[in-house]
Order: C-alpha cells, then sequence, then structure tokens
C-alpha cells in the first residue's frame, strides 16, 4: 500500500468549472475534497470564456415559456453526432445522460445559491436539424462582485471581457449605432459601473462571473484549493488509482485519495507537439487557451492504459492578429466578420468554399479541410465600404478610423477595386472577380445557392439584425479591403474516453478504477460537433456532476 503525506476522500486535479462543480457535490454530501491547479490561477480556461453552458430543458427555458423537452434534445444530439461512428466520446447513452442530468445539475447550482440565468436568444449552431431550439438552451451566471471572494479575489483567473456588462448586454451592443435598446444597456452600462465605484464593488461577467461565483461557493463548502501544485503522476495500487504525486513548499507531496480522482486538467491547446501530432497546420499562438493547457494529464492517464479519442478534434474560434498583438494571450475573435453583409472568405485561389456563418469548431475545420486541398490557411475576408460604416471588425467599432499600423503592416489591405485587392493578397484578380460577382448575384435573388448562408437562424443571428438581409450583402462599394483570417481555437476537444459515469476507459473497454475525467481532458460527449454555446463548458459541469453522484453511490 502506498505511504501518503496527507489523505482526502477525493482529490480533483484542474479548477475549471466541471472541477468546482464536482467538489461542491461532495462536500455537500460532506466528503474532503482538494483542488489542485497547477497555475497561480483558478478557474481554467472556463473563467476566461464565454461562461456559457449548453443546457437542454433547463428551468430558465420553462420560466421563460421556450419550449423544450429530453426527447426533443436527444433528437437534435442524434442529428447531429449520432451518426458518427469514429467518436468514441459519444454513444446514446452517454448523449441521454448528458441531456437528463445536466438540468438536475443546473437545479443542484441554484439551490447551492448560484445565480444563474439564460441568454435570451442565442440559436443552436445547427438549428436546421430537427429538435434543436432557435431562441436556444444556454445557461449563463449573472454578474458578480469579485469583491466578495476577499483575499481569494487575486486568485481568480480574468475574463477576456473587462465591462461590468452581461453578455445577453454585450450581445446587443454591437447594434449601438441603429438600436434603441443597445443605446438604453449603454446607459445601464454607465450607470452601474458609476454605481459600482461608489459602492466599492467590482462585477465581472461572463466566465469570471461563472467561476467566481462557484468558487466563492466552494470556498464557502470547505473544499481546499492548491495553486502551483501541479500533479506529476496518478499514484496506482492494485489497478486503482489511490492518490496523485504534486508538489507543495517546492518538495514532492503525495495525496491520497479514499474515493477517487477526477482530472479536468484541460487539453493540450498550448503543446505543440501535440498539436504537430494530431493537428497538424495549427498553432499554440492561435489559441485563446490558457498557459496550461498542456497535455500531460491526457498522457499520465494514457500511461495507465487509458484509451485517447477524437484528438484530432479542437473547438475552433476564427481569430485575426493585428499588428502588437502578436504575444497578446487574447486575439480577436473574428466570427462575426465574414457573417456579416457585405463580408466573405476566400481561400488563397479567390474562391469561397463554406458559408461564412455557423458554428465556429465547423468554420474552422472547414477552413482545415480546404487547406488540404487549396492553401486556405490563412483565408482572406474580402470586404468593401458598407461593412466597414456598419460592422465591428477586429474590436473596433463600426465606423470607426482604423488604427494606421493596420495598413502599413499589412494587417489590412485597401483598394479602390476588387482587381486592385486581388493584386495585394496574390491571388489572381479574375479569380476573385468572379467569386464576388457569383456572391452579388445571390445577394440581388436573396438566397446563397453555393452554401446557404443566411438560411439557419444562428447564421442570421451572427450577421446585422438591421440590415435588409441579416446574412446577404452585395461587396460593391469602393474601397475594398482584405484582412488575414486564422483557425484559432478556445481548446482542444479530444483526450481520455469516458462511461456514462465519467469513469475513464481503456481501450478493451474495462474500468480504471478510481480514475475520472471531465472537460477537455475528455473525447467530449458531443462526438464531432458542437450543437451550441456552451458545448464545452456544459460538458464539463455536467460530467463533474455526473462524477459526484457516482462516488457517492458507491461510496
Amino acid at each position: 500500500m502506498a505511504a501518503f503525506d496527507e489523505t482526502f476522500d477525493f482529490v480533483v486535479v484542474g479548477s475549471g468549472g466541471g472541477s468546482m462543480c464536482c467538489a461542491l457535490a461532495l462536500r455537500t454530501a460532506g466528503k474532503s475534497v482538494a483542488i489542485l491547479e497547477k497555475t497561480d490561477l483558478i478557474g481554467g480556461t472556463t473563467a476566461r470564456s464565454g461562461g456559457v453552458m449548453w443546457i437542454p430543458d433547463n428551468r430558465f427555458m420553462k420560466r421563460d415559456g421556450v419550449p423544450d423537452s429530453t426527447k426533443q434534445a436527444i433528437t437534435y444530439l442524434n442529428a447531429l453526432s449520432g451518426n458518427t461512428n469514429d467518436a468514441p466520446g459519444t454513444s446514446a447513452e452517454r448523449r441521454q445522460i448528458y441531456v437528463t442530468q445536466g438540468k438536475e445539475m443546473v437545479d443542484f447550482l441554484v439551490a447551492q445559491g448560484i445565480k444563474l440565468n439564460r441568454v435570451s436568444y442565442w440559436p443552436d449552431y445547427h438549428d436546421e436539424l430537427p429538435g434543436s431550439s432557435e431562441k436556444g438552451r444556454t445557461v449563463v451566471a449573472e454578474l458578480f462582485n469579485v469583491n466578495e471572494l476577499g483575499p481569494w479575489k487575486a486568485k481568480l483567473r480574468p475574463n477576456f471581457i473587462p465591462m461590468m456588462s452581461t453578455l445577453d448586454e454585450m450581445l446587443k451592443l454591437r447594434f449601438i449605432k441603429k438600436s434603441w435598446e443597445a443605446k438604453r444597456i449603454a446607459v445601464r452600462f454607465g450607470l452601474r459601473t458609476i454605481f459600482a465605484k461608489l459602492t466599492g464593488k467590482h462585477y465581472v461577467t461572463a466566465g469570471a462571473a461563472l467561476q467566481g461565483r462557484m468558487f466563492q461557493a466552494t470556498l464557502k463548502a470547505g473544499v481546499e484549493f492548491r495553486t502551483e501544485s501541479p500533479v506529476t503522476e496518478l499514484i496506482v495500487d492494485g489497478g486503482k488509482v489511490v492518490g496523485v504525486m504534486t508538489t507543495k513548499d517546492g518538495k514532492p507531496w503525495r495525496i491520497g485519495t479514499r474515493l477517487g480522482v477526477l482530472v479536468n486538467a484541460g487539453g493540450f491547446a498550448k503543446n505543440q507537439a501535440m498539436r504537430d501530432q494530431y493537428i497538424p497546420g495549427t498553432s499554440t499562438n492561435w489559441s485563446l487557451a490558457t498557459e496550461g493547457d498542456t497535455g500531460e494529464m491526457i498522457r499520465e492517464m494514457q500511461r495507465h492504459g487509458a484509451a485517447l479519442g477524437q484528438m484530432e478534434e479542437m473547438v475552433g474560434n476564427q481569430i485575426a492578429i493585428p499588428p502588437g498583438m502578436e504575444e497578446e494571450p487574447i486575439k480577436p475573435v473574428v466570427q462575426g466578420v465574414t457573417a456579416a453583409p457585405h463580408c466573405i472568405l476566400v481561400d488563397q485561389s479567390g474562391v469561397r468554399y463554406m458559408n461564412e456563418g455557423g458554428s465556429y469548431m465547423a468554420y474552422c475545420k472547414g477552413m482545415l479541410n480546404r487547406h488540404q486541398i487549396t492553401p486556405a490557411v490563412p483565408s482572406w475576408a474580402i470586404m468593401d465600404q458598407q461593412f466597414m460604416d456598419q460592422s465591428m471588425l477586429a474590436g473596433t467599432m463600426a465606423g470607426s478610423t482604423k488604427p494606421k499600423s493596420w495598413f502599413e503592416t499589412g494587417f489590412l489591405r485597401k483598394a479602390d477595386s476588387i482587381e486592385e485587392l486581388a493584386g495585394q493578397i496574390a491571388i489572381d484578380p479574375v479569380a476573385l472577380r468572379e467569386t464576388v460577382d457569383r456572391f452579388n448575384g445571390f445577394v440581388v435573388q436573396g438566397h446563397d445557392d453555393d452554401f446557404n448562408r443566411g438560411d439557419r437562424a444562428y447564421d442570421r443571428w451572427l450577421g446585422d439584425h438591421f440590415a435588409p438581409n441579416a446574412s446577404l450583402g452585395a461587396i460593391e462599394k469602393g474601397p475594398f479591403f482584405a484582412m488575414q483570417v486564422l483557425p484559432g481555437d478556445v481548446g482542444t476537444y479530444g483526450g481520455v474516453v469516458t462511461d456514462a459515469d465519467a469513469r475513464v476507459l481503456r481501450d478493451d473497454g474495462t474500468v480504471i478504477e478510481g480514475l475520472y475525467a471531465t472537460g477537455v481532458s475528455t473525447a467530449s460527449s458531443m462526438g464531432r460537433s458542437y450543437p451550441g454555446a456552451g458545448a464545452s463548458v456544459g460538458p464539463s459541469f455536467v460530467w463533474g456532476y455526473v462524477t459526484a453522484k457516482h462516488v457517492l453511490a458507491h461510496a
């Protein structure tokens, strides 16, 4: 029997959303739990993210009269991922468990005082499929006064949105030049900011709000948090995981566990060697994941026999890299750029090759697949002056003067004609002119015959609700512009294979006793698709909750 420096009932590796959800459920039942985080900040990529959970048939949908059911959600997931034979992370059983346990998990969090809500309108990403929800299945946290964390405040990982606005508000603010609702939101945001300063409050939003609330609840429940505590080894005795090797005060430290270990340590988005092996042609510098997302726990579980699945997948998130931001951890996301009217995406031959709306995962996968046929990484966003007047671009407001450095460095190209623009980006002028003319023809007829852009509610939601056509607009008013688009990501989407109880499996389907996993350390239960906003954070929470239930049932 292994000797330990200390022992807990349960140990969690990583401090993302699923970690805290699992720990909170176990502490509520009286179990001792330690969360070990290898970086100096708590919250994982969840805290940096939008903090959205995709949870079908949730209590807030019922409250707002949005129709949904277990059957409807399963129909959607089956249509999206049910015919995938090469995605061991998903199965009919795991999809069923996800849907039924997801809404129960939300109810549990609300009962623990976690203030959640829904975004009023955020369509499922493949709303053309049966069972989808146009109004959306998103669950988010309400704004959180991070000062309530007291001395732990400095340990919460910051979010990419510094503003004291909810996600629902932020999604509407982009139309401030066209919408009175957006103008009212701006006023409300300003008053909220002033009030917060006068009253000594500091509200955070999105993932920081979600993880801030989870952090507060788990601390109050008595969960032990340790930062700068990387796990270097799973300790196995008699084929069962019984503890972990970590560090304490710079020295090796062995922690035993009576009931098991949950790994929620992220994927391998920041490990270039693993990316080159599994997702070649992508870069750690294009990822918005946190610096700790380096994959060593996936390798450690594999060392103990864990099966891997879906390692080629990532949660793509198309980005641009303006001058001066090359080394910044957060790059501008440009999903809404090529989905807006008066803009298209073309490969390096000047050909349009996909629907520029839709899921960011499908978008970036489309870029990488196209690159196998013809150079498409990077691709080019092609737009005209109408786009510049009406839409945001790489963090700048619609109609604003773009930084001089953008033009000087070639980040943004500008020309008086499509042909001249083509010459600047080394594309055949005839080919680009033909592509633009063909797209403009679709605008006139009101339908994209090549890729059906605008047919989905989600396509239109990404576009401009106040334009004559939310998705389609002719590229016809000079000057014309081009900007490189890269297949970035918010994390990888493959890892160890787990069962319906979140237990890690071997290649032969047997269980590695005492070892559980969730989040992007696992092969996603969504398969190789992304059903809607929050399809990474949601599963992290749900399978963390499922872990706790299984542990308690077999304690």
